[in-house]
């Protein structure tokens, strides 16, 4: 059986914060592994969660900067409402990494538990595993019970001999795990442990952390523009010119279909194959929840601008190269990921893994090889102006003064309508 040290520190300071404070809690199981996290959303007071609060809460631990740090490859318990298990936005989450907590419904189960089925049900049929609290054994809530992946037991409530009753109840009526919740003491955790309860939640064993996900925030004029575009019904060129235009929804659209499952093998090979993956439904759900949620800002930062111009600079030497288009689609994800180190605060290798690259762009971005490669390094020379390194990348790749001047200031000029 797994024990903890009666004291554990707690992280939870005050500081000022630029991200997303999400206060995440250990889920163990009896050798004392961690299978998953609980999130609560600390950047918002109780009386601001919402159905929108839920969603974004989930997709800024799956999406954004610093993810592996805060899940790894573990499971994610996101408190829900029930107005938010009916929002089209649960498209953007993976189901296989997200266990969705339902809420009880309190003196109105009798009337409303009926009335809620079918939305649970179309949850399970979607992939989502669903976890309820032990008020799920009640006989009022009988017909959700078949649908329990996870029960939780909370032992802040429940005395002892109830909780024995009801772990008995469970293990002969539901194949769901159950968690033991709010463990306090080793008596509580030796109690569940002879009762067959695997899985353990509670400050004995684990105190919340608070960790920063850092948010990039996309400017709010841009994604007015992406929502006009995908209700009127706007053509695939130009969302993805609007997208590219904008490093910040760049990186948040890669990340989205990460998070959303639709991962290629091969690697992401565009910005317009990430919009085909996921779909105006999807992309209309995310740029709805980025307007909802007020995640955006007034001004684009210099360097998701710097990000721009590296792409579209590399992008428009590939194609006077009369290459295959694959090329100068690869050529714009280098320019642009080799420049967001300064943008997200992390290391460019951890960059590079969040985003599902295929390894030529993975490749030209972390060790400037083959022609992508090169292509990176004529275009940071010419950004910095070093005439010596700027003629001889140019002459090994064959591109001409004029080429090279004019590929510059479309760049320059693509940059600055961002």
């Amino acid at each position: 059986m797994y024990t903890a040290p009666p004291s554990l520190p707690n992280a939870f300071q005050s500081r000022q914060s630029t991200g997303a404070l999400i206060a995440r809690q250990a889920i163990v199981n009896s050798e004392g592994r961690v299978i998953g996290h609980e999130l609560f959303n600390r950047s918002r007071n109780h009386a601001a969660h919402t159905a929108a609060s839920d969603m974004m809460l989930a997709l800024t631990a799956l999406s954004h900067a610093g993810v592996d740090e805060l899940l790894g490859d573990r499971l994610i318990f996101v408190n829900c409402t029930h107005e938010s298990l009916v929002e089209g936005h649960l498209s953007l989450l993976n189901p296989d990494k997200v266990i969705l907590e339902v809420p009880p419904l309190g003196h109105t189960a009798a009337e409303e538990v009926r009335t809620r089925l079918p939305t649970l049900q179309t949850l399970r049929q979607r992939g989502f595993r669903l976890a309820f609290s032990h008020t799920v054994l009640e006989s009022a809530y009988a017909a959700w019970l078949p649908l329990a992946d996870f029960i939780k037991l909370d032992l802040s409530v429940l005395p002892a001999d109830q909780v024995t009753v009801l772990a008995k109840y469970a293990a002969r009526q539901t194949r769901a795990q159950l968690i033991a919740e709010k463990i306090e003491t080793a008596a509580q955790l030796e109690l569940l442990s002879s009762l067959g309860v695997k899985l353990f939640q509670g400050y004995w064993l684990s105190r919340p952390q608070l960790v920063e996900a850092r948010l990039l925030f996309p400017t709010a004029a841009n994604v007015a523009h992406l929502m006009q575009l995908l209700r009127g019904q706007g053509s695939t060129q130009e969302i993805e010119a609007l997208i590219k235009r904008d490093a910040v929804l760049s990186f948040n659209l890669l990340r989205l279909a990460v998070t959303s499952g639709v991962t290629p093998d091969e690697g992401f090979q565009s910005i317009e194959h990430v919009i085909r993956l996921l779909g105006n439904h999807r992309l209309s759900c995310w740029a709805g929840l980025l307007q909802n949620f007020r995640v955006t800002s007034e001004t684009t930062p210099p360097a998701a601008r710097n990000a721009v111009r590296y792409g579209r600079f590399m992008e428009l030497i590939a194609k006077t190269q009369q290459l295959p288009p694959s090329v100068s689609d690869h050529a714009f994800l280098v320019g642009a990921i080799s420049q967001l180190q300064e943008l997200l605060d992390i290391p460019l290798d951890a960059i590079v893994d969040l985003l599902h690259m295929p390894q030529s762009v993975r490749d030209a971005v972390l060790q400037q090889t083959g022609y992508l490669g090169a292509l990176l390094a004529l275009a940071q020379a010419s950004e910095l102006g070093e005439i010596a390194d700027l003629q001889q990348s140019a002459s090994g790749l064959r591109v001409s003064q004029k080429q090279l001047n004019e590929a510059r200031t479309q760049a320059e000029d693509w940059a600055e309508i961002a």
